[in-house]
């Protein structure tokens, strides 16, 4: 969670509530090294987990790589320290729409399928991070909470990988069968 450390660099003056976490990168920021280690950190472990998710379907695996390359895109185009940039903007949103999609789209069916790669698991995944997705636009443009909307899906979108290579670690869940 770099947003915390690059937050408490940052001081009194960021309001996590109502600021995003791409302000904690802008050019000038107090924390923006650490905001932009993370972005690449998190860009990635999603090429790697991606790359090596071979039970997932490739769609959903393309889809996970392509979150990686906006996340490492979002270290390359900082937000500014004040006002909006189209080429921040237009990676970031294309960041969280593959991140969202991709759980519906890795999924398989099966009893064979790893519990977190089926289609029930994955297309709640999926809704949950849309709609978070969908909050965080609507506090963004009330002016509202985004910075507690932007850290709720984010923080879904960097865990759900975890989740789904824990499930592909401990395999299959059969019924009847001891796992």
């Amino acid at each position: 969670m770099g947003w915390l450390v690059a937050a408490s660099l940052q001081g009194p003056p960021y309001d996590p509530a109502a600021q995003t976490i791409s302000v904690l990168a802008a050019p000038g920021s107090q924390g923006s090294w650490v905001m932009t280690a993370a972005f690449v950190a998190l860009g990635f472990c999603h090429l790697l987990t991606a790359w090596g998710l071979r039970p997932a379907a490739t769609a959903g695996r393309v889809a996970l790589a392509a979150g990686g390359v906006a996340a490492l895109a979002v270290a390359v185009f900082p937000a500014p320290s004040s006002g909006g940039s189209l080429s921040h903007g237009s990676v970031a949103a294309v960041g969280f729409a593959v991140l969202a999609a991709w759980p519906v789209l890795a999924a398989r069916a099966g009893t064979a399928v790893p519990w977190a790669l089926r289609p029930f698991p994955c297309l709640g995944a999926t809704a949950v991070m849309a709609v978070g997705a969908a909050w965080f636009l609507v506090e963004l443009h009330l002016h509202g909470v985004a910075g507690v909307a932007e850290r709720a899906v984010t923080t879904l979108q960097s865990f759900w990988p975890f989740v789904v290579v824990l499930s592909c670690l401990r395999g299959p869940l059969r019924e009847g069968a001891p796992n």
